[in-house]
């Protein structure tokens, strides 16, 4: 541990450097910096610590890569602040969210979190299925498994697909560390430095720093209520080029929390089989949500469509289990990536998310989820509306809900206010391409809406705002 701490350190501090000496001139904007080798060289370290510090200077924005060539500064690279992980007017991008999501201080109410509130999963308790787990094969534990996966848990997954109405045999689902890692393995498959790839907007900031890493041209397509603007949709599916993918979300999609109505999926699979484009769908709160809902996959049957699961939302976090579904001949291509990449996914997390799922106490756990979420999405959008909030949708039941007060014009000073009262939000220009842009709109966790802290809070700021004389 104190090792890997070190390496972080170290990769800290030569970001910083060289940041500092792109800004002094020793880089000029569009220079070719050193190789990676001869920066390893140059500051005694592996070249491992270089990768990663390139990584982490091409997702802030300063380098970027060039196929064959090295990496380049950029031609206005951001200037370089100073770091305070406790400035909200400095760190309102990814790495901020992503940071507050995985602190657990207990002083501050995260309304902008992203899971469930940790007693609604409480009565998953991973510890009992340890000796199940063991008696499934201990002698595998020690190896690294199937490129696919645990062939067990893709039976259950086949048959939880099913229930779907999405036919997939085992051998058109791939295991994945989580959905993050299914979504990495499909944009190392498709996207290359330059392509068009179409996503929804605003949209998951995870992916889109994925997509940005990867040297995409990013595209939005405006998020309505009832889903994707399919005519915006169709302009960019028609423009000149390779058909693009387009990542989309179906049903709780985050942040706006909006369903795709079913007219609205028929319409995007038509558009995708005209203009020969490929949907990635990502269903991370299925367990959250009626089997019976309209999925695009469900319509398409993983013809033109690439499936994305996870279990991380309604079982652990800690798991990391998630899945691909697509068609045959994809799937062997994605487990030969995540082979090359990662080697394999955990079969211990993999056998112990199966023992859960043949427990038959599951299938009760993920009806009592539904149920709190839809009396928690009641709730939420009712004290939302008491204080005067303008919500985007209205749905039965969603993780979040995308909201906006009128008395602020830009979601972030809403949440500077809140932050001085230990509410740590979502605003909503991280969940934009273009993070700088002003949003009035926030994400809210439904979840931990009922803490009486944001309403006190609320009520604070809205009676600080100076009344108009004249009204």
């Amino acid at each position: 541990m104190a090792e890997a701490r070190g390496i972080r350190t170290l990769t800290g501090k030569l970001v910083q450097l060289i940041r500092r000496q792109i800004e002094d001139g020793v880089y000029p904007p569009g220079s070719r910096l050193p190789s990676i080798r001869d920066m390893a060289a140059q500051h005694d370290c592996a070249k491992n610590t270089i990768v990663n510090v390139f990584d982490e200077l091409t997702a802030l924005g300063v380098v970027e890569p060039r196929r064959g060539s090295g990496f380049f500064v950029c031609a206005a690279p951001p200037q370089l602040k100073e770091d305070d992980e406790g400035s909200l007017s400095r760190a309102m991008d990814v790495v901020w969210l992503m940071r507050e999501q995985l602190k657990s201080d207990p002083g501050h109410l995260r309304l902008g979190d992203g899971f469930p509130p940790l007693e609604w999963l409480n009565d998953v308790r991973l510890d009992k299925f340890h000796q199940k787990v063991v008696r499934t094969g201990i002698g595998a534990l020690f190896g690294y498994g199937s490129r696919f996966g645990y062939l067990p848990l893709r039976q259950h997954l086949a048959h939880k697909l099913a229930q779907h109405g999405i036919e997939a045999a085992t051998g058109q689902i791939v295991l994945t560390h989580g959905a993050n890692q299914a979504l990495d393995i499909v944009i190392r498959n498709f996207v290359r430095p330059g392509e068009r790839v179409l996503v929804d907007e605003p949209g998951y900031y995870m992916l889109y720093g994925k997509l940005k890493l990867s040297g995409a041209r990013i595209v939005g397509i405006p998020r309505l209520a009832d889903g994707p603007d399919v005519e915006a949709l169709e302009r960019e599916l028609k423009a000149p080029g390779k058909p693009p993918l387009f990542f989309t979300q179906s049903l709780a999609h985050n942040p706006t929390a909006s369903d795709t109505s079913p007219h609205k999926a028929h319409k995007i699979l038509q558009l995708a089989e005209r203009y020969h484009a490929i949907i990635v769908e990502n269903d991370a709160f299925a367990d959250f949500k009626p089997a019976t809902a309209a999925r695009i996959s469900t319509l398409d049957q993983l013809r033109r469509t690439i499936y994305i699961g996870s279990f991380s939302k309604s079982v652990s976090a800690a798991l990391r289990v998630g899945f691909i579904a697509c068609h045959r001949d994809l799937a062997s291509d994605l487990a030969d990536i995540k082979m090359l990449v990662h080697v394999s996914s955990s079969e211990y997390c993999e056998r112990t998310l199966d023992v859960i799922l043949s427990d038959g106490h599951f299938s009760r756990h993920t009806a009592r989820l539904r149920d709190r979420l839809t009396h928690a999405t009641e709730h939420a959008r009712h004290l939302l509306e008491q204080l005067g909030a303008e919500l985007f949708c209205t749905p039965q039941q969603s993780m979040y809900l995308w909201a906006r007060f009128p008395q602020f014009g830009d979601a972030k000073a809403l949440a500077q206010g809140l932050m001085a009262r230990n509410i740590v939000l979502a605003p909503g220009s991280i969940f934009r391409l273009d993070t700088e842009e002003t949003v009035a709109w926030s994400r809210f966790n439904v979840g931990l809406l009922g803490d009486g802290r944001f309403r006190r809070a609320m009520a604070e700021l809205l009676d600080a705002i100076p009344r108009n004389p004249t009204a």
